[in-house]
Formats: C-alpha cells, sequence, structure tokens
C-alpha cells in the first residue's frame, strides 16, 4: 500500500486528489494539508511514501519547505505554475516528480504516484525540457572547471610555480598587500618577497602588475 499525504490550500482540490486516488486498491491518502508549516508537522509524523505538494499557498508554499519534505517522503508537486524556474528550483529542492494541472491525465497521477513511491522519477513535458537545461548547463558548468583547470595546470607547467608562490599569486591578483599575504599564508614578510622575486623571475616580469597580467593572461 502507498501511503500519500495531499498537500493543497484549496479544499476541493483535496477532496477530489483524496477520492481519486483512494479508488485505487494500492494507494491510501493518510493526511491532508492546506499549507507547507502544516505538511512539515504532518510528514514527521505520518512519514508517507509519496506527498502531492502545491506550490502556492499561505504561510509557507511549496518551494519553501520542498527541501524538509524530501527528508521525510518522496515529493511530488502537483501544481497550477509551470514556471521553468519553479519546477527547477523544485526538482533541485529534492522532488522526485513535477506535474502541472491540465498538463496530464487522472491516469498519469497514478502511474506517476507509483513510480515516485518505487523511487523513479515522473516529469510532464514542460518538466523534462527543464530537466534537460538543468543537465545541459550542468554540462556547461563542469566543462568550464575542467577548462579551468586545465588552464591552471598549463600554467604552472609553463612557468614552474610551486604550490606556494602560486598561493601567493592568488593573493596577489586579488590586490593583498605583502603584509595581507603574509597574514593569511602565515609567514613573514621577508618570505613573502622572496616568493614574489622567484614569482617575476619566473614569469619575467619586473612588477607586481605585469606578473598578473601574464599569469592572468594564461587563464
Amino acid at each position: 500500500m502507498i501511503n500519500v499525504l495531499v498537500v493543497d490550500d484549496n479544499p476541493i482540490v483535496r477532496m477530489a486528489l483524496h477520492g481519486y486516488l483512494s479508488s485505487s486498491e494500492d494507494v491510501k491518502v493518510v493526511g491532508e494539508a492546506a499549507d507547507g508549516r502544516t505538511a512539515m508537522a504532518v510528514a514527521r509524523q505520518l512519514r508517507p511514501d509519496v506527498t502531492l505538494l502545491d506550490h502556492r499557498m499561505p504561510i509557507a508554499d511549496g518551494l519553501s519547505v520542498v527541501r524538509q519534505l524530501a527528508e521525510h517522503s518522496r515529493v511530488l508537486v502537483l501544481t497550477n505554475d509551470g514556471d521553468h524556474d519553479l519546477i527547477a528550483g523544485m526538482l533541485r529542492g529534492g522532488a522526485h516528480g513535477y506535474l502541472v494541472h491540465g498538463e496530464f491525465e487522472p491516469t498519469e497521477l497514478l502511474r506517476a504516484v507509483r513510480a515516485v513511491a518505487a523511487g523513479e522519477g515522473w516529469l510532464s513535458a514542460r518538466s523534462a525540457s527543464v530537466t534537460i537545461s538543468m543537465l545541459r548547463e550542468q554540462a556547461a558548468r563542469e566543462q568550464a572547471e575542467a577548462e579551468r583547470t586545465a588552464a591552471a595546470r598549463a600554467r604552472r607547467e609553463r612557468f614552474g610555480l610551486t604550490r606556494r608562490e602560486q598561493e601567493v599569486m592568488a593573493l596577489l591578483r586579488a590586490g593583498h598587500s605583502n603584509a595581507a599575504i603574509a597574514r593569511q599564508l602565515l609567514l613573514t614578510e621577508k618570505t613573502v618577497k622572496n616568493h614574489l622575486a622567484n614569482i617575476f623571475t619566473k614569469l619575467q616580469a619586473t612588477n607586481r602588475t605585469e606578473a598578473v597580467v601574464r599569469w592572468a593572461d594564461q587563464a
């Protein structure tokens, strides 16, 4: 039996969902809530298999509580709002699925509840497109990070700066004085000056600005 918590501020919607879900032999509505705060209290107490979560509610909306609810139940968002940012926020918050009223048949709701209860995901077409966009953005971020890492490796190989010299260089690029660099790295100012002298030599720079420019040009 799949135990379900229905969270929606509209009593008519709650009644309709309760009646429809309860008509299935393998689904049981064990609780209801009209706002996010109440939903968290009920979810902590009942530990439902699936929570059907609306977004626009008084006191605490769905997005503000989805992360906490996801600690006690698998969350299937069921709302009128198909905003892409909201979908992305709900999925990042831990929701297993997202359905928009008017964009699915009643039978799909039951399939979605069963899938989410089994630990699977369920997304409407609009939600799926948002997920694809999120994955592409993540891939782009990972690619950019890989390129930054490769660039940093290339700088090390080209200029031969030691790890400590790289730390000094990073603080130098951030605009810190010798005294500030010394404090952050727990060094004496004399040691910092020695590191800077070695850095200038390796980067073939004559001053701080030129060193920063040469280092940045390889980023």
